[in-house]
């Protein structure tokens, strides 16, 4: 599902309205009634509910007084408050002010401080209190008479819908610009935006209800500019495919693991258990000798070579023969491998030799932040990285805070410059591809920021790739799935409880519940 910013959704409208030729007045119409159908399914009292619509001069506005009209003819008890004077309400908004007017429906005009205190407490004990202040198009943080109202709103212990945005967050930025309403549903029109996807705007969003106003879907998918898509259920079952009744463990593939050191061995155990519960028909890992012992009776389904190691008990660098010659259909290294001038000898050397896909995390990213350029994919030799912001901090020279203030745009700078895939790990884990596509997930929770975690998603995104899916598919499964695995263990365990073994347990139970076999289903009598 397509994320636009605002010149692409005033793209998307001036393409519909003069391209199609839905007349905008019809959009305007659309956008109020969904908006009031969203308001039905989320509200059991609505018929019986008090309602203050907050309307402000422009289109939002005018979504909003198509909303008090449709509760008014309802016989929902409703109340108008037009931010702003009449005068100054153009287009399809005025048009729609106007025909409360001769409806009979009071509306109430706010242009001043002295305004608001006069009227604003009727309207802020009202059940519930529908934002139609501003839209997708504000670029700067609200001041003076609307930052007053918005802060009232929040105080005023209702509940909010926000039409479109909550009021306050601008479309181009996933983070509130200033002050925002925080509203416990927000109906979105023709496609998500930024803020309701990504932290922080997300939390001031409420439930999200995408809404279909008319705006057709090769519109959207045809818009120039960045392609950000957030991932959907639909679209990530739609890659997990049937297995012949005659298949047979070589038709899944050979992930291998290089992983462990002396007092690591565990990153080891949990990226091979999570790339077989990810259906690759075959798991190695390559771990120094000393440490293969303590791997091998961690878990029984896969197998283990040793590997030429130092006495501190990390793999040397003449471990690399021994990897490139195992046979493997995809090579996962870096939990738990060490950060010495051996294994940075070795993982330039996968780069510079190895013809499989690499996923590359943990230890083999760290000990390349002095190079990162190193870091390179081609098409016949795909690269995945999967940093946490720290991690991606090093190799850009840059503190864990300037990410996280520019997760998208980290993210896909690093894919398209150094032409490989990145998963950049966290609250809503993202995945740039070398062609600047950003996929925002949808799946995980905070318990999930615990040790082991990102060890399971690389050996996830290694048992997916092993299976030949595609390397964008590979990443959506893993990371679909590994959110989805913790989001079923926080709900066994609790999130302070979970570790990185529940989620691995919880991989096969992510997978039935994808492809429409959950658990409840399967328990039913």
């Amino acid at each position: 599902m397509r994320v636009l910013n605002a010149d692409q959704m005033r793209e998307a409208d001036r393409r519909t309205i003069e391209d199609i030729g839905i007349p905008s007045s019809v959009l305007m119409e659309n956008a109020g009634r969904q908006v009031v159908s969203a308001m039905e399914q989320a509200f059991d009292d609505l018929r019986s509910a008090r309602v203050a619509v907050l309307a402000g001069r422009g289109n939002n506005g005018g979504d909003g007084c198509v909303v008090a009209r449709v509760l008014w003819q309802m016989g929902v008890d409703v109340r108008v408050c037009l931010v702003g004077a009449a005068a100054e309400v153009r287009g399809d908004a005025r048009l729609n002010l106007d025909i409360l007017a001769r409806l009979g429906l009071d509306v109430v005009e706010v242009a001043s401080s002295e305004d608001w205190e006069l009227h604003g407490g009727d309207l802020l004990r009202r059940d519930l209190i529908v934002d139609a202040l501003f839209g997708t198009g504000l670029r700067s943080p609200l001041g003076g008479l609307a930052e007053t109202i918005v802060q009232d709103v929040n105080a005023s212990g209702a509940q909010v819908v926000a039409v479109d945005l909550p009021s306050g967050l601008s479309a181009d930025d996933p983070a509130p610009i200033g002050p925002a309403v925080q509203a416990a549903l927000t109906v979105t029109f023709g496609a998500p935006k930024l803020p309701l996807m990504l932290p922080t705007g997300e939390t001031l969003a409420g439930r999200v209800v995408v809404a279909d106003i008319g705006i057709p879907r090769s519109v959207i998918d045809d818009l120039p500019g960045p392609r950000i898509e957030r991932v959907t259920r639909d679209e990530v079952r739609g890659l997990v495919g049937e297995r012949a009744a005659d298949a047979h463990k070589g038709d899944f593939g050979h992930a291998l693991i290089v992983s462990g050191s002396r007092g690591k061995t565990g990153a080891a155990h949990l990226a091979a258990e999570a790339a077989l519960r990810s259906g690759a028909g075959l798991v190695t890992v390559a771990t120094p000798a000393s440490c293969l012992p303590i791997v091998a009776s961690l878990g029984a389904a896969y197998m283990t070579i040793p590997l030429e190691e130092l006495p501190d008990g990390t793999a040397a660098s003449g471990a690399l023969e021994r990897v490139l010659s195992a046979p493997h259909d995809v090579i996962a290294a870096g939990p738990g491998l060490g950060t010495g001038p051996a294994q940075e000898a070795f993982v330039r050397g996968l780069l510079g030799r190895a013809a499989t896909p690499l996923v590359l995390d943990a230890d083999a990213l760290t000990v390349l932040a002095p190079d990162p350029d190193a870091l390179r994919g081609t098409p016949d030799r795909p690269v995945v990285i999967t940093p946490h912001p720290g991690e991606m901090a090093r190799l850009l020279g840059a503190r864990a805070a300037q990410i996280q203030r520019d997760r998208l745009g980290t993210a896909r700078s690093f894919a398209t410059g150094h032409h490989l895939y990145v998963v950049l790990k966290g609250s809503r884990t993202l995945i740039a591809s070398p062609d600047g596509t950003v996929y925002i997930n949808p799946t995980g929770n905070p318990g999930m920021a615990t040790g082991g975690s990102g060890d399971v998603l690389t050996g996830m995104i290694a048992g997916w790739l092993a299976q030949g899916v595609g390397v964008t598919a590979a990443c959506l499964l893993a990371v679909y799935l590994h959110g989805a695995a913790g989001d079923l263990a926080a709900a066994d365990l609790g999130e302070v409880s979970m570790t990185a073994g529940d989620i691995v347990s919880e991989i096969g139970e992510a997978v039935l519940e994808l492809t429409a076999r959950p658990r409840a289903a399967r328990d039913a009598p």
